[in-house]
């Protein structure tokens, strides 16, 4: 049986709980402090960890694979391979000072004292950029730092800002971006592996499908050559004949982020009736 690491709680165990639903892995109900759950209907048990645990438990073995943040596993520099992107949990880890100060680029750092919970990141950028600062390792709340005295910065994780904002600080660098890594054990044995590779087939199932609608329409028999021109699907659109004479009923694929521009000059070709039907799944 293949196990898989995950973060116990928070925004990064949300997004991994829906993920692997939608990868139709169903797990049995879990207790209060649960640690160890088997899915009910795929050789798959999950380990449930704090997320700065998840890299070495996967490293050394405990668990064959794990589902971490970016930030996280480069922090912690175990040796365990990176199995995919997963496109999720995005976020990015920066620099940000008071909202007043007067920034005037990296060097303001210098001689400065940092807050931050990924020092080894941090030591890194400012090797690079031949800074000389003190850094003062902090566990939680290390926004809350330069309003107490405790730092002159920080060095955190930012997705939205609000949290920035909230505290009077400004974002200034960004050093790294993140999202949620699929990571591996350098070691899987054989039949772990085909477990491995159906779930990553599940996986890709559903990332291929996000942001995909599918699309129907019923088009006029002379415009079916222009309406086709004027899809960008995955491939050629499926065209069948409609009982109605010189009518089409065309279907394809379309991404959401060209969806509205693409059913506007299908109107305008004279598609009528279209239907948006959403995709949970898609085999390529």
């Amino acid at each position: 049986m293949l196990r898989i690491a995950v973060q116990s709680k928070g925004r990064l165990y949300d997004e991994t709980m829906s993920f692997l639903s939608e990868s139709d892995i169903k797990l049995s109900a879990t207790k209060q402090r649960t640690l160890l759950v088997e899915s009910t209907n795929f050789p798959l048990e999950v380990l449930y960890l704090r997320d700065d645990d998840i890299p070495q438990t996967v490293a050394s073995g405990v668990a064959d694979i794990g589902i971490v943040g970016e930030n996280e596993f480069v922090e912690r520099g175990e040796d365990a391979v990176i199995i995919k992107r997963l496109g999720f949990s995005k976020c990015r880890l920066s620099l940000a000072i008071p909202k007043d100060a007067d920034y005037t680029g990296v060097q303001w750092f210098e001689g400065k004292k940092i807050a931050t919970s990924y020092p080894n990141i941090l030591k890194r950028f400012l090797a690079e950029n031949g800074v000389n600062a003190s850094i003062h390792v902090i566990n939680g709340s290390v926004e809350i730092s330069p309003g107490i005295g405790l730092s002159d910065a920080i060095f955190d994780i930012v997705s939205s800002g609000s949290t920035l904002v909230s505290n009077r600080l400004r974002e200034v660098e960004v050093v790294m971006k993140s999202e949620a890594l699929l990571i591996g054990h350098k070691a899987i044995c054989a039949e772990k592996q085909e477990v491995l590779d159906e779930l990553l087939f599940r996986m890709n199932a559903v990332k291929v499908a996000e942001d995909k609608k599918y699309v129907l329409m019923n088009a006029p028999k002379d415009k079916v050559d222009e309406i086709v021109a004027a899809l960008p699907g995955i491939k050629s659109p499926t065209v069948m004949p409609l009982a109605q004479e010189g009518w089409c009923s065309v279907h394809t694929v379309l991404d959401q982020k060209c969806f509205w521009e693409i059913i506007g000059k299908l109107k305008a070709l004279g598609a009528q009736g279209i239907l948006v039907l959403p995709i949970e799944k898609m085999i390529v």
